[in-house]
């Protein structure tokens, strides 16, 4: 099968590209690096020939809902419109576990998306993953101020990269599915925890200052609506098991 990778050297997009490789499918990495921009569809056409599957893990690093639906909106319409006039016979996108209930920033924009893809033409797969190990260290850097990490008050339950990439990849394989059970870690976490463990396992000297979010995304955070409900896939490398690859690295 050939596969084009929308967001192919991202966190979860070159897990993607590997694994597809790996299984002896023929991989196209879709970035701005390799000549292809979602947001204006420049080289969308050339990067879909012969593709018979694109799998979705764009992404925006960004806080504003505006900018989240516009990317989102902008991307997932030139892909779509794309993947028709190629041909493309399936579409696999990958969203977030818990975005109907915390419906601002990136979690709007995946809203979005979302809509755009169950109301497009190309048959579809939908995955909602919970943020994966990397969100710790991701969420560190965006938060600090010197010294100082401020981390929100936030029920969490962290998925290895990979696991998630080769879900979406099993997905590919499987042909159109509509939205596939809710994929999460091995168990749950507090974010405080997890930070507090990256950042003495990274030697990191930064004191932890909680916040507790207002709005329906701080509750959402909070009261476990960002975890998968039971019954949902669940991944096995647990956020500590994580941590010693980054040791042992």
């Amino acid at each position: 099968m050939r596969i084009a990778v929308a967001g192919g050297t991202g966190t979860v997009g070159r897990h993607v590209a590997a694994i597809a490789t790996e299984r002896g499918h023929q991989v196209v990495t879709m970035s701005r690096a390799a000549g292809v921009d979602l947001v204006t569809g420049r080289g969308l056409d050339q990067a879909l020939k012969d593709v018979d599957t694109v799998i979705d893990v764009s992404g925006i690093q960004s806080l504003s809902t505006k900018k989240a639906v516009d990317f989102f909106t902008a991307a997932t319409q030139n892909l779509l419109a794309a993947e028709k006039v190629a041909g493309v016979k399936h579409h696999v996108a990958l969203s977030i576990v818990g975005i109907d209930q915390a419906n601002s920033g990136l979690y709007a924009g995946k809203l979005v998306q979302e809509d755009e893809v169950r109301h497009g033409v190309v048959p579809w797969t939908l995955l909602r993953s919970t943020q994966f190990h990397e969100f710790v260290p991701m969420s560190i850097k965006a938060a600090s101020v010197g010294p100082l990490v401020f981390v929100p008050t936030m029920r969490t339950q962290p998925i290895a990269a990979r696991e998630v990439a080769a879900a979406l990849v099993d997905a590919a394989e499987a042909g159109p599915k509509g939205r596939l059970p809710d994929l999460g870690g091995p168990q749950a976490e507090q974010l405080k925890r997890l930070v507090a463990a990256y950042l003495a396992t990274t030697h990191q000297k930064k004191r932890i200052v909680p916040l507790r979010l207002p709005g329906p995304m701080g509750k959402a955070m909070r009261n476990g609506g960002l975890i998968p409900a039971p019954g949902s896939a669940v991944g096995r490398q647990t956020f500590s098991e994580w941590l010693e690859t980054i040791t042992a690295a």
